[in-house]
């Protein structure tokens, strides 16, 4: 990567407060021995864990409990040729501690599906990496795209 290529790493914590601004990311498990993304609301705990709530019955929070996984969240704007994109890479585990659970009913995030019956599901943020395109800058100059 060149310095002047438009694209930019980004530090952890960018990272994790680009987002906590995201409505939406994608977890991405295996399914079937083969990558499985599914789209997710979620939020973000104090120590930068993704924070997912979905009903315990759920194929997800089958797959993923004691599972390696990782998730994706980013903006773009294809009209100037700008965003970011996060991901965050960790193990991934349904919360089985009451009080824990008690917590994050409270303060965790929402499901956009609500169930009878719902867990959250943690997933420790061990590896946090980050890039954001900035449209127009290259060192390759505006008319390489075009």
């Amino acid at each position: 990567m060149y310095r002047n290529d438009g694209i930019r790493e980004l530090e952890r914590q960018e990272c994790l407060r680009l987002l906590a601004k995201a409505p939406v990311g994608r977890i991405v498990h295996t399914r079937h021995a083969l990558p499985a993304v599914l789209p997710v609301n979620f939020g973000l705990d104090g120590d930068g864990a993704v924070l997912l709530r979905t009903s315990a019955a759920s194929e997800l929070a089958r797959a993923v409990d004691g599972a390696v996984v990782a998730f994706e969240a980013d903006e773009v704007d294809p009209l100037v040729h700008s965003g970011w994109s996060v991901v965050v890479t960790g193990p991934a585990a349904v919360v089985t501690d009451p009080g824990e659970h008690r917590r994050l009913v409270r303060g965790g995030p929402r499901s956009w599906a609500p169930s009878p019956r719902e867990v959250f599901v943690r997933i420790e943020p061990e590896l946090v990496t980050g890039r954001e395109l900035v449209g127009g800058f290259s060192m390759y100059g505006l008319d390489a795209f075009f």
